[in-house]
């Protein structure tokens, strides 16, 4: 049976979900589907462009929320960057690999055009709401390395209670800050 792109998508997903972006090589990825290195390159140009692809698969478990009113978009951004951080947190280096994403194709990364949607619901002028979203997906993937590497570093100890709580808190605090601060940058007339 012939391989396909779903295959090769699925497989370095399992991969990096297992043992993390250090064991994700084009090598152990054509070991696990027993094909030869060259044939992953017939669905990919580079490692790079598998990696914007494991991206956009890991998003796939996020619905599409919704248009919200205006009054309602600031909960809208808020809640759909949960949801993604929710998709994201288990996932090791996946901070990583969607940093990587966001700076090749932004666009393959559905969620990242709807908070641009509801940017723009909330008064944030089209040409400014990339730099508006740039800033809450750094926060977003800040939060997750900050707690995956906490969890890592902690890995054999005690776990100590609420430390996983004290992330989606801290997560949430720095989202509420930034939109406020976004939304008072551009008030409704």
């Amino acid at each position: 049976m012939a391989l396909t792109r779903e295959q090769l998508i699925d497989a370095a997903v399992g991969i990096l979900s297992e043992f993390g972006l250090a064991d994700l090589s084009m090598r152990r990825l054509a070991r696990e589907l027993d094909v030869q290195v060259g044939a992953l390159y017939w669905h990919v140009k580079s490692k790079q462009e598998l990696l914007v692809e494991v991206a956009a698969k890991l998003l796939d478990s996020v619905p599409k929320p919704d248009s919200p009113a205006v009054n309602l978009a600031p909960m809208a951004i808020a809640a759909l960057l949960s949801q993604l951080r929710t998709a994201l947190i288990t996932i090791p280096d996946s901070a990583e690999v969607m940093q990587l994403a966001q700076s090749m194709r932004p666009d393959s990364l559905d969620p990242l055009g709807w908070l641009l949607e509801f940017l723009e619901i909330c008064g944030v002028p089209e040409s400014d709401a990339p730099m508006a979203r740039h800033v809450l997906v750094n926060h977003l993937l800040g939060s997750i390395s900050a707690q995956q590497e906490s969890l890592a570093l902690a890995a054999g100890t005690e776990p100590t209670a609420g430390s996983d709580t004290w992330g989606q808190e801290s997560f949430d605090y720095g989202v509420r800050v930034i939109l406020r601060g976004i939304i008072a940058e551009y008030p409704k007339n």
